[in-house]
C-alpha cells in the first residue's frame, strides 16, 4: 500500500527558472466570452434539458469540454501563426475561469437563487399555511412579490406557468431583490476568495496535497512534443470506452432493439428481509468511468477509506435496525441522525486538526494581518492582511445583512461561521486531498444548535430566515466555488502564472456568468414555464426547505424528545473516532484508514461514488503492487482518458440537444 501520487508536470520546461508571469489580456477576453457561453450552456443543459448536470460537479464537464475545444482550435492556429496562438498558460487561465463560471451558473448559486425568490409565494396554500407562517417575516426587498398581499401575483404565477401572449417579462420587479440578495452572494464569494488565499500555502506548499482535479487540465495543456498527452495510445483507448458506451446507450434510446449497457444497479432488490431491507434500499451502484479515472490518482489509503466507511455506515444501520433502535433521518438529508451526528463530530475534529497542523502558517498570517511581521505574500491571491480582514469583514457583514433581514445576529454568526469555517473547509479538503467530484454534506449549521436548544424557540422570524439561508447556501453544497478557487491556484503553479492576477480572472468570470445565468434562468422561466423546466431545482428543492421548517413552528421539536440523546452521544462518537483515526495516521505510516473517509461516509457524494472508489482502489492497489510506480505512470493516461471520454461525451450530447433536440443518454452522476 502506498500513498505516492504522480507529481503534476510543469507546463513549460523552463518554468522552474522563469518568474511567474501576469495573465495576458487575450486570456481575460476569451475567458470572459467563454464564461458567458458556459453559463448559457449549463442553463440549457440543467434547467431546460434537465437530465445532464454539466456544471455542478467540482470538475465541471462543461469546463473540460470547452478546454478540449480550445486546445484543438489552438493547435490549428499555431500551425498558421505561433504569435496569434494561445500559450499553455493562457489555456489554463481560461479553464480556471470556466470552472468557476460553471459552478456559479449551476447549483453553486444561480439555480438555487432564482427559484428561492418566488417559491415561497407560488407553493403557498391553505394546507401548508405559508402565507401566515412565513410571509409576514419576509422583507419586501428580498423578493419580487409583495409579502403582504395574499392574492395571486402575476410576477410569480407567470414565472411558473408562463407569460400570457402579449405580456412582457417583469424585469422591474426583480431589480431590487436581485441587487439586495446579490450583495449577500458577493460577500460570501469574497469570503471564499479570502479563505483560498489563506489556505493555499498550507495545503499546496506545506502539506503538498495532490489536488487530483487539477492534474488533468495540466496534462491537456501540456501538448508539446512527441511524448505529449494526446499522442498516448492508452489515453485514446481510455477515452474510447465511455464514448462507445454512451453512443450505444443513445442508440438504445432511439432504437430499443439495440441492447443497453447498464450503468446503474440498485442493490435493494437483493435484500428483502429485515434488518437488511431498510438500509440496503438506498444502496446503488453508479458506474462512472470519469470517477474511476479521477480516483485512480488518489493514494490507496484514501480510496480504501472512502468505500470502507460507507459500507460501515450501512452496517451500522443494519445493527440499529436489528435492535429496533429509533433512527429518525437528518433534516433534509438521507442518513439517519446517528450517522449524521457522527459526521458533525468528525467535521469539528477535522477542522480543529487542520488548524493545529497549520498553526505556524496561521500565526504568520495573523502577524502579517496586524502588521507585526513582514511576510512575502506578493504571489498569493490576496495579501494576507486583505485576506484575513476581508474574511472577518465578509462574515460580519453577511451576518449583519441577515440581521437586517430579520435573523438574530448571534444566529446569523453561527450560520456563517459553521458554513465557511467548518463545512466549506472540509468540503474543500475532500476535493484537494480526496479528489471528490461532488461536494455534499449531511448537516446544516443549525443542527449543531439543535443539540443544545429548541429550534422552535428561535421564533418565526428566525425560522423564516433560516429556511431562506438554507435554500441559498447551506443545504446543497454541490458547486462550492471555494474548491474552484483552490484548484485554480494549484493550476497557476503548473502554468507559471502569478496567483495574484487570478483574482481578476475569477471576479470577471463569476460576474459575467452570474449576469448571463440570471437573465437566462428568469427569461426561460417566463417564456417556457418554470413548471416545465428542471423539476428538482424549480419546484422540489426550494419547497423542501420551506416544508421542513414549517414543522418547527409547532410547540415541540419534530425529533421526539426521547431521541435527543442520540445527538450529543453520536456527536461525541464521531469526534472520538476521528481523533483516533488522525492520531493513528500521524503515528503509523502504514495505517490504512483516513479520517476524511469517515467524515464523508453518509454524504450524497459517497452514495453516488462509493463503487467507483472501490473499483479504483482495486485497480490502483494491483497496479502498484505488481508493477510499481513504473506501471502506475504508464497506466495513468488510460484512466485520465476515461475522464475525457465521459465528460466530453456529456458536453457533445448537450450541444446536439440544443442544435437538433436529440435527447441524450443517461449519465450516472447526473
Amino acid at each position: 500500500m502506498t500513498n505516492a501520487v504522480q507529481p503534476v508536470k510543469r507546463v513549460s520546461i523552463d518554468t522552474e527558472e522563469a518568474p511567474p508571469a501576469a495573465i495576458r489580456g487575450r486570456a481575460f477576453v476569451i475567458g470572459a466570452l467563454l464564461a458567458a457561453f458556459t453559463a448559457y450552456l449549463v442553463t440549457q443543459a440543467e434547467m431546460v434539458l434537465s437530465s445532464l448536470r454539466i456544471g455542478y460537479l467540482q470538475f465541471p464537464p462543461a469546463a473540460l469540454g470547452l478546454l478540449l475545444l480550445i486546445v484543438a482550435i489552438n493547435r490549428g492556429i499555431k500551425r498558421i501563426s505561433a504569435k496569434a496562438s494561445l500559450s499553455s498558460s493562457d489555456e489554463l487561465v481560461i479553464y480556471t475561469m470556466l470552472v468557476v463560471a460553471a459552478m456559479v451558473s449551476s447549483h453553486g448559486i444561480v439555480q438555487k437563487w432564482i427559484p428561492l425568490l418566488v417559491a415561497p409565494k407560488y407553493f403557498s396554500n391553505d394546507s401548508n399555511a405559508w402565507h401566515t407562517l412565513y410571509h409576514p417575516y419576509i422583507k419586501s426587498w428580498l423578493v419580487p412579490w409583495d409579502p403582504h398581499n395574499g392574492s395571486a401575483q402575476q410576477v410569480v404565477t407567470s414565472f411558473y406557468e408562463k407569460l400570457a401572449r402579449g405580456e412582457g417579462i417583469p424585469w422591474h420587479a426583480w431589480l431590487v431583490p436581485l441587487f439586495s440578495t446579490g450583495i449577500l452572494i458577493g460577500l460570501v464569494i469574497f469570503a471564499f476568495l479570502c479563505l483560498a488565499a489563506i489556505l493555499r500555502r498550507q495545503w499546496v506548499d506545506n502539506e503538498k496535497l495532490s489536488f487530483p482535479l487539477a492534474q488533468l487540465p495540466l496534462e491537456i495543456a501540456n501538448d508539446e512534443g512527441t511524448g505529449s498527452f494526446f499522442n498516448n495510445r492508452l489515453m485514446w483507448l481510455g477515452a474510447a470506452i465511455p464514448t462507445t458506451v454512451y453512443f450505444v446507450n443513445e442508440m438504445h434510446r432511439l432504437a430499443p432493439t439495440v441492447p443497453e449497457i447498464t450503468l446503474v444497479w440498485g442493490l435493494g432488490q437483493y435484500f428483502t428481509t429485515s434488518p437488511w431491507n431498510g438500509p440496503m434500499a438506498g444502496v446503488t451502484i453508479f458506474l462512472s468511468f470519469a470517477a474511476v479515472g479521477f480516483f485512480f490518482l488518489l493514494p490507496t489509503d484514501i480510496l480504501f477509506s472512502l468505500w470502507f466507511f460507507y459500507a460501515l455506515s450501512i452496517l451500522q444501520q443494519v445493527i440499529a435496525g436489528s435492535y429496533n433502535m429509533p433512527a429518525p433521518a437528518m433534516p433534509l438529508y438521507g442518513p439517519p441522525a446517528f450517522i449524521g451526528y457522527q459526521t458533525v463530530g468528525a467535521y469539528c475534529v477535522l477542522v480543529a486538526y487542520f488548524i493545529k497542523i497549520a498553526s505556524p502558517h496561521l500565526k504568520r498570517v495573523w502577524r502579517a494581518a496586524i502588521g507585526k511581521e513582514q511576510v512575502d505574500d506578493s504571489n498569493e491571491l490576496l495579501p494576507y492582511r486583505v485576506a484575513f480582514w476581508g474574511l472577518i469583514g465578509s462574515v460580519l457583514l453577511s451576518s449583519v445583512f441577515m440581521w437586517i433581514a430579520g435573523m438574530s445576529l448571534w444566529l446569523a454568526l453561527l450560520e456563517f461561521v459553521v458554513f465557511m469555517g467548518v463545512i466549506a473547509v472540509v468540503m474543500a479538503r475532500s476535493t484537494a486531498e480526496a479528489g471528490m467530484l461532488m461536494t455534499e454534506t449531511t448537516f446544516r449549521p443549525i443542527d449543531l444548535y439543535r443539540m443544545v436548544g429548541s429550534i422552535h424557540g428561535l421564533g418565526p422570524a428566525n425560522l423564516t430566515m433560516l429556511a431562506f439561508l438554507d435554500n441559498l447556501f447551506l443545504r446543497d453544497q454541490r458547486g462550492l466555488v471555494l474548491t474552484g478557487f483552490l484548484d485554480g491556484l494549484k493550476i497557476a503553479d503548473g502554468a507559471n502564472v502569478r496567483r495574484r492576477s487570478l483574482f481578476g480572472a475569477f471576479v470577471l468570470a463569476i460576474s459575467v456568468a452570474l449576469v448571463v445565468a440570471v437573465v437566462a434562468n428568469i427569461g426561460l422561466a417566463y417564456t417556457l414555464s418554470a413548471n416545465k423546466m428542471d423539476m428538482w431545482m424549480e419546484q422540489q428543492s426550494p419547497a423542501l426547505t420551506w416544508n421542513d421548517y414549517q414543522q418547527y413552528f409547532k410547540a415541540s421539536d419534530p425529533l421526539d424528545h426521547s431521541l435527543h440523546w442520540q445527538m450529543p452521544v453520536f456527536f461525541g462518537v464521531g469526534g472520538l473516532v476521528t481523533i483516533f483515526l488522525t492520531a493513528m495516521r500521524a503515528a503509523f505510516f502504514w495505517w490504512p484508514l483516513h479520517p476524511l473517509g469517515y467524515a464523508l461516509a453518509g454524504s450524497w457524494s459517497i452514495i453516488v461514488f462509493w463503487f467507483p472508489c472501490f473499483l479504483a482502489w482495486i485497480f490502483k492497489a494491483l497496479t502498484v503492487r505488481y508493477g510499481g510506480m513504473t506501471m502506475y505512470t504508464k497506466a495513468r493516461p488510460f484512466f485520465l482518458g476515461l475522464v475525457i471520454g465521459e465528460f466530453a461525451s456529456a458536453v457533445v450530447w448537450v450541444i446536439l440537444y440544443i442544435l437538433f433536440k436529440v435527447p441524450p443518454p443517461s449519465f450516472p452522476w447526473a
